[in-house]
């Protein structure tokens, strides 16, 4: 088969289309012949040389994919060669094939074609796990997700909005911020101009939000923290910002609030299994009711994955940018 190596980290261009071995299913896993995979903030990192594949999984870039099942390996059950799924992925994604615990298959959502469904294991799973399993984000609470109009911001602002909670957003651009303001957004903040805590104060009469969705880390720490209201949940997905940075303490036991950390690539297969069975319960039927879609922003063939990264490091897009083999 084919895949996008990564022979030497680097920019954009050290993305390679080779001929490498077919990867074979193990106990419990099943083999997907590709159709489509998305680009994620991740495989960036990883093509930069600073996030490496967790111990045993594929060194190719690409966290979810959509396809065919190929073929079962051993004590597979539910299953059958032919079914449509997607799946949330360690890696290899950027393949023409690649193995799946069977734990992290989806179907592909009723009323969704093939390849848009590529696009949705990894920002369904990283949204619903932090947002809802570990923040806890309740009804008419606010939610603060920074980053509006990136696959995984455009996704928490519809499902923050299908269960009944409030949203606000921020994003680089007018453009952004009105796709933010149609997926559902009540709240909008232009990062380059405004100063999200005096305008979250603003609308919020000085409460500010119960839960924050960060993508910054070390640069937004502390303003996170004076943005939180009282038993607020600050959680950390990304470190766009740094890694370190000073927290004053006392604002944080005044406030009660909590400040969570959190990634989805290294979790055990277990934890992972039972995240994306909570999404099939939770969100695929938004999906199939059409109360959520995956926002796409292009599509290109998957040997254009260079591309793709420019187009991701320039943050010219809104939501995802798939690949298809």
């Amino acid at each position: 088969m084919h895949a996008i190596t990564i022979p030497q980290p680097g920019g954009p261009e050290a993305l390679v289309w080779a001929e490498v071995p077919d990867p074979v299913p193990g106990s419990g896993e099943v083999l997907v012949e590709v159709v489509a995979s998305a680009v994620n903030r991740a495989d960036v990192v990883q093509r930069q040389g600073f996030y490496d594949p967790p111990p045993g999984a594929s060194p190719y870039p690409g966290l979810e994919c959509s396809g065919r099942i190929a073929a079962l390996g051993p004590g597979v059950s539910g299953w059958a060669v032919g079914d449509e799924v997607c799946a949330l992925l360690a890696g290899g994604g950027y393949a023409e094939k690649v193995c799946v615990p069977v734990g992290q298959l989806l179907p592909v959502p009723e009323g969704l074609d093939l390849v848009t469904a590529a696009g949705l294991p990894e920002v369904t799973a990283t949204v619903w796990s932090n947002v809802f399993m570990v923040a806890h984000l309740r009804p008419g609470e606010t939610l603060l997700v920074h980053g509006g109009g990136s696959g995984i911001g455009t996704m928490a602002v519809q499902l923050a909005k299908a269960v009944g909670a409030r949203v606000a957003v921020t994003a680089g651009s007018r453009d952004k911020l009105e796709r933010c303001r149609e997926l559902g957004a009540d709240i909008l903040i232009d990062y380059r101009e405004q100063d999200f805590v005096e305008e979250l104060a603003k609308v919020t009469g000085g409460v500010g939000a119960d839960v924050i969705l960060d993508i910054v880390g070390a640069k937004y720490l502390a303003r996170n923290v004076d943005a939180l209201a009282v038993n607020g949940r600050l959680v950390i997905i990304g470190l766009q910002g740094g890694r370190k940075a000073e927290l004053d303490l006392g604002a944080l036991l005044t406030k009660r609030a909590a400040v969570l950390g959190t990634s989805l690539r290294g979790r055990p297969l277990a934890e992972k299994a039972a995240i994306v069975a909570a999404v099939r319960e939770h969100v695929w039927p938004l999906i199939a009711g059409g109360r959520v879609r995956p926002v796409v922003d292009r599509t290109l063939p998957l040997r254009e994955a260079a591309e793709a990264h420019r187009i991701l490091e320039e943050s010219t897009h809104v939501g995802k940018v798939l690949l298809t083999t």
